[in-house]
This record gives C-alpha cells, structure tokens and sequence, in this order.
C-alpha cells in the first residue's frame, strides 16, 4: 500500500515538474520574443529619424542618407524575420502543451473508463454472490424445516408406538 502512495506521489512530482519546466520554456520565449520586439521597435525609431537626416546640399537627402535608411530597413526586415521564427517556436510551445493536455485527457478519460468497468464488474460479481448466498439460506431454510419435520414425524411416531404399548399393555392386564 506504501509502495503504491509513494508510485503515485512521484508520478504527480514529475508532472508538476515537467509542467513547470514547459511554462519557464515558455515564459524564456515569450521574453526573448518581446525583447526582439523592443529593439524592432528602437530600429524602427532610428529609421523615422534616418528618414528626415538632410545633408545635402538646399536640405536633400544623399546617397549616404538613402543607403544609411535602407541598411536600418534591412536590419528590421532581418529582425522581422527573426521575431517570425522565435513566435513559431512560442506557437510549437503551445501545440505541444495543448497536445500534452489533450494526451493527458484522454489518458485520464480511459483509466476512467477501466476503473468504471472494474466498478461494474466487482458490482456484478457482488449481485451475483448474493444470489448465491440467499440460495445457500434457502437452502438452508429448507433442510432446517426437512430436519424439523423429521423430528416432528420422529416424536409423532415414538408418541403413538408409546400410547399402543400402554393400551396393550392396559388390555394384557385386563
């Protein structure tokens, strides 16, 4: 019985453990996630102003200017693409966790079907023992009034093999 609280103790631990280490690997993406977000939003601040830089001459923009945006461009496309793969990893997170309660689900909807069953079973197996138990008393019952009836029989006889012994013997001294 010991062996059997303990196998359930250490089981509910290691899916409290495993379900922890699942939420800090998602809490450690989702943070990675808002911190490629925080500098998508820094590159794109340096953009807005790389847009309004004018050294040129009458305030135009040079071809220093266009490239120094385009490369701030590029680098948030790059960074575009990277928050885009770090929220696909976020995304097989949650597919996996919905995919582990749904396993667990129906994990637990079976043990509870076979222990409904094993329930029905020992129910019938109870049914059917009391059955046999009010036979066995019926039975009982029965041999009990057979045995009643044959000591009743019995005295009736040993009565009447009395009385004829005293009248005979009533009439032998007559």
């Amino acid at each position: 019985m010991t062996r059997i609280i303990l196998f359930i103790y250490l089981t509910a631990l290691s899916l409290t453990v495993a379900a922890q280490s699942d939420t800090s690997g998602y809490e450690a993406q989702r943070s990675k996630i808002n911190a490629l977000l925080a500098e998508r939003s820094v590159k794109f601040g340096q953009y807005q102003q790389s847009l309004n830089e004018r050294s040129g001459i009458f305030g135009f923009q040079t071809k220093n200017d266009i490239r120094n945006s385009n490369e701030i461009l590029r680098q948030i496309a790059l960074n575009d693409n990277n928050i885009f793969k770090e929220l696909k990893v976020l995304l097989d997170y949650k597919d996996f966790q919905v995919q582990q309660v749904q396993s667990a689900a129906s994990a637990n909807s079976e043990r509870i079907k076979s222990y409904m069953a094993a329930i029905k079973k020992l129910q019938d197996q109870n049914q059917i023992l009391r059955k046999q138990l009010e036979e066995t008393e019926k039975e009982k019952e029965g041999s009990g009034s057979y045995v009643l009836l044959f000591l009743l029989a019995l005295l009736i006889t040993g009565a009447g093999y009395f009385a004829y012994y005293k009248i005979s013997m009533s009439k032998k001294l007559h």
